[in-house]
This record gives C-alpha cells, sequence and structure tokens, in this order.
C-alpha cells in the first residue's frame, strides 16, 4: 500500500522483510519480483490505457535492461554473499528514498505528460542505464525502480510524472525478466506462499492507489519505508562482516 502511493513495487522492502523471516534465498528472489509485477501491473495498465506512456523514451532504458535482468536472475549467490550484496543495496535504496529530490519546476501535480525542454539522454546513455540497473535487478530480486526513477531526476532527465510512468514500466519488464531468468535454474516454488503474499500485495497495492495514502505525505512514507530497508540492510552486512 506505501509503495503503490509512491509508485513503486516494493521490491526491496519485500525483500527485507522475507530475509529477516528467515526465507530461502531464491524463494525471496522469486517471491520479491512476483510482488513487484503484482503492484506495478494495475498503475502501467492504466497508464497504457490513457496512453501516458512515452515509449520513444522508455523503450531504450527498457530494451536493455531485460537481457541483463534475465541474466542476473540465471546466477545464484550463496546465502552470505547475497546477503552482503542485498544489504548494500537495501541501504543504498534507503539513502535514495530518504535524500530528498528537488522536484522540477514544471512537474506538478496535474502537469500534462507532454514533453519538455528537459536534459536529453542519448541512446546509448539510456541504454547503459538501463542494462547496469537491469543486471543489478535480476541479481539481487528488485525491479530497479528504487535506482532509476531517482537517478533520472538527478539528472533532470523530465517532469515527475514521465519519470514514475517509466519507472512503472522498467519495474513491471525487469521482474519478468528476472523471474525469467531464476526459472532456468531449478529452483523451490512454494505455491502456497505465493499466493498468499501475492494476494497482500494486491489488496494493499490497490489500496495504495486508490487512498494515495492521504493520510502521510509522500516523504514521510518514504522516511519510513528507507528506516526498515536501512536497518535491514545494515543488519545483513554486519552479519558478513
Amino acid at each position: 500500500m506505501l509503495f503503490a502511493s509512491v509508485g513503486f513495487g516494493g521490491g526491496s522492502s519485500y525483500i527485507a522483510i522475507l530475509l529477516l523471516a528467515g526465507l530461502a534465498i531464491e524463494e525471496v528472489r522469486l517471491i520479491a519480483l512476483i510482488c513487484n509485477i503484482i503492484v506495478v501491473l494495475g498503475a502501467c495498465i492504466n497508464y497504457y490505457r490513457a496512453d501516458m506512456i512515452p515509449w520513444k523514451k522508455v523503450l531504450p532504458i527498457v530494451v536493455m535492461s531485460v537481457p541483463f535482468a534475465f541474466v542476473g536472475g540465471m546466477i545464484r549467490l550463496d546465502g552470505g554473499l547475497y546477503k552482503l550484496l542485498a544489504g548494500i543495496t537495501l541501504v543504498i535504496a534507503a539513502i535514495l528514498m530518504i535524500k530528498p529530490i528537488k522536484a522540477n519546476s514544471n512537474s506538478t501535480k496535474n502537469q500534462p505528460l507532454i514533453d519538455l525542454p528537459k536534459l536529453e539522454l542519448s541512446t546509448i546513455k539510456r541504454s547503459t542505464i538501463g542494462s547496469s540497473i537491469g543486471f543489478i535487478s535480476g541479481l539481487i530480486g528488485i525491479g530497479g525502480g528504487i535506482f532509476l526513477s531517482p537517478l533520472l531526476n538527478i539528472l533532470k532527465w523530465q517532469t515527475g510524472k514521465v519519470i514514475s510512468v517509466t519507472a512503472s514500466v522498467f519495474i513491471l519488464f525487469n521482474s519478468i525478466a528476472g523471474i525469467a531468468g531464476q526459472l532456468t535454474n531449478d529452483i523451490n516454488i512454494n505455491l502456497k506462499q505465493i499466493i498468499t503474499l501475492g494476494l497482500a500485495v494486491a489488496i494493499g497495492g490497490q489500496l495504495g492507489n486508490y487512498l494515495n495514502i492521504k493520510l502521510l505525505s509522500p516523504q514521510m512514507v518514504k522516511v519510513l519505508t528507507a528506516i526498515l530497508v536501512g536497518v535491514a540492510g545494515i543488519r545483513f552486512i554486519f552479519s558478513n562482516i
């Protein structure tokens, strides 16, 4: 519910919670990506129906991210190394969430989705960004939006709304590719667990989209989530030192 209200899938928090609960590494990666897909799918469908997806800008990022997310998903890590890498990833994600990013002057809540004179990244740069984040996403089991959105904001690439739409599409395709990569290996699939947690995030995601969390500001949501993710990340790092 919280992540859907601010435009993310929630992969980083799912990983933190599932690792703290003691689930097996491969289960954690698979479940986190499935939950990601469930949360962002509805938003992507709505964006598509409203013709809000800027495909010419999104495709160079997504096309290169998908094969690298697939490769990342294929790689199997032992428990200690995975927790160390996941811990580092979660701490970075927490910093990116909690660090306030100055909004673009043209990105108001009701700003129409149009091309504005923002920084134009070359196709090569967008492809490099997509492939790098895609590989990390598949390897750890996150959608990658938690890294993509802050980076594009820092680069002042486009309006906040365009970046939000781009991140949702990026998360969806990355998560699918990451799962496909994982399924090339022999992994344990706990259907009961997947269905139960999938239903939970489906309900939460719809509530988040509908309510838009009126009781908490988007920045407060990010701070609270960052604390959870950051504490878990630090714990995983120090448990491997």
